[in-house]
């Protein structure tokens, strides 16, 4: 009867060992965090991008969830500030528990949020920003989706010089996501022989752009990168366009394409960003009909750049949470993306090793056409 006594105590205490799981992870739930810009002039880019996410995660829940679990979506708004990014962060991990972080927007955000990831060693799958800074060095825990902002401005350069253009001149946030754009275009014109033109700057979460417009305007450039936000760029555009200038307009794809484009109304004719996902109103890429439907379905209608970034985000997520197993772990999550080798999500491709974190280099050019509608 003793020694019977002694296994149930020896049985019990295990009991807690076997029973106890990753924070944000239940018999029948996944919890899943996103820190990203839901207010003032940014505030497109992160409902945009949480739509895409939920668009897919419905779809999965009603399709019997990840191993049976379903998926839940808890976001904290960092204002695109800096200063607050931390704290949204520790909310989400320390407060929510979640079990991983997706979705994240913004450089100077981002560069914020970063010493919070691998101190938690929580896993972040998808962040809204090219920079370098958020890339390199590797960070275990950090997967990027889209290609970096020195990707794309070599593209945007690439096809100014392809068509006779030299005087190119880059107007950009004064911060760490116009510094990458602005970085990355000097790379890719010291590449060709060429130099920044001029430059002008706009402070973050402002309008203030006049005195961009006075440095960049008299040099008379035949284009200009700029690296901004869109109601920034918008009014950047305008006050050039006023000023009487003829250059072509280029911007990265972090300015909120679908946005800029409503900003810019009559004035957007003309305008090109470079682009990180697949054309969101074509038909010939699969992953942008199964977006299409899905976002349809939950009553996403308006068809964009940064919805259709959120819903590859949130397949890339749900493709590790797959791999690694009926029991996820934060660690078995980060091996299970490493292990994800040229992985087709629908003819958009990602790749990951323990040695490279950026899964994709896509980059396409688009144009804005008449009543605001895009063109590749």
């Amino acid at each position: 009867m003793k020694r019977l006594a002694l296994s149930f105590l020896a049985a019990a205490a295990l009991l807690p060992i076997v029973a106890a799981a990753e924070d944000g992870v239940t018999s029948s739930k996944i919890l899943l965090g996103q820190a990203a810009v839901f207010s003032g002039p940014a505030a497109q880019l992160g409902t945009q991008m949480r739509n895409g996410i939920i668009a897919y995660f419905n779809h999965v829940n009603e399709t019997g969830g990840v191993h049976g679990r379903k998926l839940e979506l808890v976001s904290e708004d960092d204002r695109y500030e800096p200063a607050t990014a931390p704290l949204a962060s520790k909310k989400l991990i320390e407060g929510h528990k979640v079990f991983a972080l997706l979705g994240y927007v913004g450089t100077p955000t981002g560069v914020a949020h970063l010493p919070v990831i691998p101190q938690a060693k929580v896993p972040l799958v998808g962040m809204f920003t090219g920079a370098e800074a958020l890339r390199a060095p590797l960070n275990r825990y950090v997967f990027h989706v889209r290609a970096s902002y020195y990707d794309e401005t070599e593209k945007i350069v690439e096809q100014v010089v392809s068509t006779g253009g030299k005087k190119i001149a880059v107007f950009y946030q004064n911060d760490a996501y116009g510094e990458a754009g602005r970085k990355g275009t000097e790379i890719a014109l010291t590449k060709r022989g060429l130099k920044i033109h001029s430059n002008g700057t706009v402070e973050r979460n402002t309008l203030k752009v006049e005195e961009a417009v006075k440095a960049i305007h008299p040099s008379e450039p035949d284009a200009i990168v700029m690296v901004g936000a869109y109601a920034a760029c918008a009014e950047f555009i305008k006050q050039m366009k006023n000023a009487g200038s003829g250059a072509t307009f280029y911007n990265v794809s972090f300015v909120g394409s679908t946005a800029l484009a409503g900003a810019l109304g009559a004035d957007g004719t003309g305008v090109a960003i470079s682009q990180v996902v697949p054309f969101p109103w074509g038909a010939a890429v699969p992953v942008v009909k199964e977006y299409q439907q899905l976002a349809a379905k939950s009553g996403f209608n308006d068809f964009n750049f940064s919805a259709m970034e959120g819903f590859l985000t949130a397949k890339v997520m749900v493709e590790g949470l797959r791999r690694a197993g009926k029991n996820p772990t934060r660690e078995g999550l980060v091996d299970a993306l490493e292990r994800m080798q040229d992985v087709d999500i629908g003819g958009f491709y990602v790749s990951y090793s323990p040695k490279n974190h950026a899964g994709s280099k896509f980059v396409d050019l688009t144009i804005i056409g008449r009543n605001g509608k895009f063109l590749r």
